[in-house]
């Protein structure tokens, strides 16, 4: 009898039916996913990488993201004594537990939802993640067990992104409101699963790669359980990004690299540099012509590029330069959402200055643009393109981004129409951002510090890419709609930056990461 058949013995008292050396594709495996039942997944080794296995990170995510920069900063000072207690033991995850955790309520915990599922996804198995999809495709269901991390970190992904129908791991305790820090076993839900999987037969399959995954009750329901080696393990590749079972284009959080203790020392150590900079790049910009004050700040790190299909629009002057001549009416130039500093960049490359209109901007944000105040759209179709029809006329040059929301992934949101009904021709451009250190927009987070984030980044590049002017005089002929001209320039600029179209737009993606519709109330001027 093998080690791993001995060791199964002495748990469930039968010699069962384990094989120890299997893939996914192992012919066995496949039929009995074929047949539907229940799969046991072991989320800690049967569908992360191995290189994952040390939990650092994500309660790292938790505690910068849900709790703030001293809640991070005291994990990271523990390191030393989590590598003693064994990195990824369970008391040293116990510990991780509950510095991350203690204090914060459950119920403005967004970072399981919002945060985590990028990196999460970013460490599936394409191994691991054949077996779930083969188990969902023939009608079975999925029971995801995680050994090590609590629940509600990996509860949200492997529902929203695997398909996951029951997730079973340990449970952060919750006390007058707030987490305690301290992970109790989740009792309730291992006996329901243990019930239905009763209930429906004997037909459940494990698929893990460990051996202590045998010491899991669940495992006790499966009536095979097949193990991956660890020389196999080594050899499992990441999910690539277009095998992703949905596209993850959505997230939130601050940090745009993975928080492992040697990043997380950079950029703390990187923080009394970076504020002081970030301070130094918003002074230039402000108080220097463009054609300095680019230079200056490339110095720095803050660089970008210019791209152009054709010849880059024609430079006049507008409005008040124009004295004693007919005034001419600007131009409407449409691109797509990365940040705030969007429309800044676009007249840098323009070399003159625009308007930029915005659904919802702090006004820190508005004060510390170099470009001038906004103009703040109020969301009602009629009054905004009287708006936008009104700064066109007197000859200003506008920038509006038709996504209403900004996208960090290589996706772009679905477009509004209006903006082609107020122009006889429109001026497409592509914006792409590459940031080090910190992303520059928030869904949940205090929205008035986004530009701050960004001039803080170590290095930074904008990429402004102009495309061919598209003519809208079909829409006035009512040859064809508003909304045909707005696809059309949509897959544009997606197919000039390399980027997928979907029809997702701003309520979509505050409903996921923030719980809200994304609308801002002014008291001022009504829901904006």
């Amino acid at each position: 009898m093998s080690k791993n058949q001995r060791l199964f013995s002495a748990l469930h008292g039968t010699r069962p039916p384990i094989l120890s050396k299997v893939t996914a594709t192992h012919p066995s495996m496949v039929e009995k996913l074929a047949a539907g039942g229940t799969l046991v997944h072991d989320v800690d080794t049967g569908l992360l990488l191995p290189s994952s296995s040390f939990p650092f990170p994500y309660f790292m995510l938790v505690a910068l993201e849900a709790g703030g920069y001293l809640r991070g900063l005291v994990l990271l000072l523990l390191y030393p004594i989590i590598l003693c207690m064994g990195g990824d033991s369970d008391p040293a995850v116990r510990l991780m537990a509950m510095v991350a955790f203690c204090g914060l309520r459950p119920s403005q915990f967004l970072a399981g939802c919002a945060v985590l599922p990028k990196w999460l996804i970013e460490d599936v198995a394409a191994e691991g993640f054949e077996t779930m999809r083969m188990s969902g495709a023939a009608g079975g269901r999925r029971v995801c067990v995680t050994r090590k991390l609590p629940r509600v970190i990996v509860e949200g992904f492997l529902r929203e992104y695997l398909g996951a129908e029951a997730v079973i791991g340990k449970e952060m305790k919750v006390l007058w409101g707030f987490y305690t820090g301290l992970m109790e076993e989740g009792d309730e839900g291992m006996l329901d699963e243990q019930h239905k999987i009763m209930r429906e037969g004997d037909d459940a399959v494990g698929f893990s790669g460990s051996l202590q995954f045998l010491q899991h009750p669940l495992s006790r329901c499966c009536k095979n359980v097949y193990l991956e080696t660890r020389v196999e393990r080594a050899t499992w590749q990441a999910l690539p990004r277009n095998k992703y079972p949905k596209a993850m284009v959505f997230h939130d959080g601050r940090l745009a690299f993975r928080p492992t203790a040697g990043s997380t020392v950079a950029m703390f150590m990187w923080l009394p540099l970076g504020v002081p900079l970030g301070a130094f790049r918003l002074a230039v910009m402000l108080a220097m012509p463009y054609r300095y004050s680019t230079m200056i700040v490339a110095a720095t790190g803050m660089s970008w590029r210019l791209k152009q299909a054709g010849e880059r629009p024609t430079k006049w002057l507008g409005g008040d330069g124009e004295r004693g001549h007919r005034r001419r009416r600007g131009k409407l130039y449409v691109c797509n959402h990365r940040t705030l500093i969007d429309p800044v960049y676009v007249s840098i490359a323009l070399d003159q200055p625009v308007r930029a209109v915005s659904y919802s901007l702090s006004r820190l944000s508005d004060l510390l643009s170099p470009i001038g105040s906004s103009v703040r759209l109020a969301r009602d179709r009629v009054a905004d393109g009287r708006t936008m029809s009104g700064l066109l006329d007197r000859g200003d040059h506008v920038v509006v981004c038709p996504e209403g929301t900004t996208c960090r992934e290589p996706y772009l949101l679905r477009f509004s129409p209006l903006f082609a009904e107020i122009s006889d021709d429109i001026f497409p451009v592509g914006v792409a951002v590459d940031t080090a250190m910190f992303y520059a927009t928030t869904a949940g987070g205090l929205k008035f510090l986004d530009p701050l984030y960004y001039l803080m980044n170590p290095r930074m590049c904008y990429t402004v890419h102009f495309l061919e002017p598209v003519s809208t005089s079909a829409v006035r002929e009512r040859k064809v709609s508003s909304a045909d001209v707005a696809n059309l320039v949509q897959w544009k600029i997606g197919d000039a930056l390399g980027y997928s179209c979907t029809m997702l737009n701003r309520k979509d993606k505050y409903l996921m990461l923030a719980g809200n519709d994304g609308l801002v109330v002014h008291k001022a001027q009504g829901r904006n």
